[in-house]
């Protein structure tokens, strides 16, 4: 039998003899279509050693071949929508850009543009320089730079600053930035070395003195914007450590994580360190992500004196580390919206999704229930319930925002399934199972069809 199976199977030209693979190579090419008929063949192959049963007719391995070049060819970042419960969600892009930021990526990537030229002078000129002078206006820094995340933007400054020398930070900032990135290893492989102070519930202006030596090169903050510690604790603030590092003429850098620009109180959010306030409080050198509560597109923004920055503009790490100009564009889109506070928490999608009043979320929230009710038929019961939205991409952890979710449950259909069969739905939808039902937080959801299985 295993013989014969093999036998059955025909040769990669055999197949490509076909009317309907001819016309498929006549779409892609000859080559790529060759190669896709000889792997799929050599996976036949193998299954019929391994004992299966394999269909090995020619018309099955056309059907075989042109599904993969169809799927190959579908783009692999799809339209998902959000209703997991997390407004600024890693695992789905966090922020959504505004529409400016949309128009000036369209503009920059189907036109040639002035990235690095001086119009006026006619001369090269420097791409951050389209976003050096908003950043300042902002946060009142004397002069800003950015790179492609917050990791590279504090991997850069420590590099800059105080590689072969020592960087010290409380114990109970070493936190993990995400996606197993931490704070210990980017001070280490930035060519520094680290000097744990305090304890990991409490660390003391002493602890900082006490640890400076003639190799020490800075001081770090790290704002645990991604978790808190509760109970018997104490820290030093920023303004402390920024005398203690101009009593030892050492400079002082925060990492500041989620970088907001506005007081987010005004809009009845919780509190978050502005940057500005770091900047007031005397930090030389503050970084944070364009792609979190500011947003904008994924960036590494670093702000403070020009004397530092200056210094950082020219290690040969920026090159590797400098963004394009997509982001730029993007990015500039979204800091001048806000020079318009009274319109931010409208144009800005970050915002207007956190500041989400729950009467309007209601609305939607019911007439999704109406319409899944409908879709889903009888056995799934559909219910509206009070519930809670998180901020996501570690801002903010402890907080949480009031919002309405739609649950579904069966009594015979595991709520795996019910999982399963919404994310594969065009578009996926992402909701979460929690407590025996699967919910869908209609905060993220503006159209109660968005939220409705085809």
């Amino acid at each position: 039998m295993l013989k014969k199976g093999l036998r059955e199977l025909p040769s990669v030209d055999e197949v490509l003899r076909s009317d309907n693979l001819r016309k498929c190579a006549g779409l892609y090419s000859i080559s790529l279509v060759t190669e896709i008929v000889r792997d799929t063949i050599k996976k036949m192959r193998k299954e019929i050693t391994d004992g299966h049963t394999v269909d090995t007719s020619a018309e099955n391995i056309e059907a075989l071949v042109y599904n993969y070049l169809e799927e190959m060819l579908k783009p692999s970042l799809k339209k998902v929508i959000n209703a997991s419960g997390v407004v600024l969600h890693t695992n789905l892009g966090r922020a959504l850009l505004c529409d400016e930021a949309i128009e000036a990526i369209k503009v920059s990537a189907g036109h040639t543009v002035n990235l690095e030229l001086n119009l006026e002078e006619g001369e090269r000129g420097e791409r951050d320089g389209h976003l050096e002078d908003i950043l300042c206006r902002l946060t009142g820094a004397e002069a800003a730079t950015i790179v492609n995340n917050n990791a590279a933007a504090l991997f850069l400054t420590l590099n800059t600053l105080a590689e072969a020398k020592e960087v010290i930070i409380s114990r109970g900032e070493l936190v993990e930035i995400g996606g197993s990135f931490r704070i210990p290893e980017v001070i280490q492989k930035s060519g520094c070395k680290l000097i744990e102070v305090g304890t990991t519930n409490r660390t003391h202006s002493s602890d900082y003195t006490s640890a400076i030596n003639p190799d020490t090169a800075l001081l770090l903050k790290a704002h645990t914007s991604n978790y808190r510690i509760i109970g018997f604790t104490s820290n030093v603030d920023l303004k402390e450590v920024v005398k203690i590092g101009m009593q030892h003429s050492i400079p002082v850098v925060e990492d500041l994580g989620s970088g907001s620009l506005v007081d987010l109180s005004q809009f009845g959010l919780p509190c978050e360190p502005q940057v500005r306030e770091s900047i007031e409080a005397g930090a030389d050198v503050v970084t944070f992500s364009g792609d979190k509560l500011l947003g904008g597109p994924q960036a590494g923004i670093i702000v403070g004196k020009q004397e530092y920055i200056r210094r950082i503009n020219k290690n040969p790490l920026k090159r590797a580390l400098r963004v394009d100009k997509l982001t730029i564009a993007a990015m500039e889109a979204t800091l001048k919206l806000y020079l318009k506070p009274d319109t931010l928490s409208r144009k800005l999608p970050t915002l207007r999704f956190l500041t989400r009043p729950v009467p309007e979320i209601t609305l939607v929230a019911e007439e999704a229930s109406r319409l899944l009710k409908q879709r889903l038929g009888k056995g799934y019961f559909v219910e509206i319930e009070n519930g809670e939205s998180k901020i996501g991409s570690g801002s903010l952890p402890e907080e949480v925002i009031a919002t309405k979710i739609v649950s579904i449950t069966h009594k015979q259909i595991p709520l795996k399934k019910i999982f399963d069969m919404f994310l594969k739905n065009n578009p996926p939808i992402l909701g979460r199972v929690h407590k025996g039902k699967f919910l869908l937080d209609m905060r993220m959801i503006e159209k109660a069809e968005d939220a409705v299985v085809k």
